[in-house]
């Protein structure tokens, strides 16, 4: 037991002096691996912003008008809702969207631009839609609020399709977010420079200490001679 404690403690002293050797190596690399991924996402990647729409999705024209809200009621609506989540992002609505806004795309890049999401439990979804433009980012988001507004009228014959919230311009993207790519560069600088540092002294089996002729040879150093200066 005593022997296996001495073997892990000298290990753990051989990887210590390894990182010794080499922390230049190591803080080298980590500091291009940060400044490279900074200079990227500063300077190279374009900002992504996101604006936001909600829409409420109401009851079928054939609700009783005056009747009470049952449960089921509820619940259709919101089954209706992964429906209206659908529609949002069929073609239909994607190609009015693109001629009313004179846009340069295809349907399916729109369709890439826009997610759609259901509040639990609730009778809205949002509509966002990504863009390195925010202006053009929320004029889209609008846009498709209301072209799915009259087309859910018509298709589902929804009676009261609502937009709560309409879009506004965002001010600061969504991503590339700078500091956590600088901080995953970092950690990975790190990792990697460390696993170059064990490769290297794995594969060196040169004789360099005499700590070395005790851990590779098994043998005991009875003495040292001190390399001496040419006198001039």
């Amino acid at each position: 037991m005593e022997l296996r404690e001495q073997e892990m403690e000298l290990d753990l002293r051989e990887y210590i002096y390894m990182i010794k050797k080499r922390l230049w190596f190591i803080i080298l690399i980590t500091i291009l691996a940060i400044t490279s991924s900074g200079m990227v996402s500063f300077f190279v990647l374009d900002p992504i912003y996101q604006a936001t729409t909600t829409v409420m999705v109401g009851k079928p024209v054939s609700y009783a008008e005056g009747s009470q809200l049952q449960i089921q009621d509820l619940n259709l609506n919101q089954r209706l809702a992964r429906t209206y989540g659908e529609i949002v992002q069929s073609r239909v609505v994607s190609e009015e969207v693109i001629f009313q806004l004179g846009l340069d795309i295809t349907p399916g890049q729109l369709k890439e631009k826009t997610s759609v999401n259901l509040v639990k439990d609730t009778e809205f979804i949002t509509i966002s839609v990504t863009d390195t433009n925010p202006e053009k980012a929320a004029n889209i988001a609008n846009n498709l609020a209301e072209v799915f507004k009259k087309q859910v009228m018509d298709m589902m014959r929804v009676d009261n399709v609502q937009v709560l919230d309409d879009a506004v311009v965002p001010t600061s993207p969504i991503k590339p977010n700078k500091i956590m790519n600088m901080a995953i560069a970092g950690v990975l600088g790190m990792m990697v420079s460390l696993f170059i540092v064990f490769l290297l002294e794995y594969m060196d089996n040169t004789i360099k200490s005499p700590e070395d002729i005790s851990r590779h040879l098994g043998l005991n150093v009875i003495g040292t001679i001190p390399m001496m200066e040419d006198e001039q």
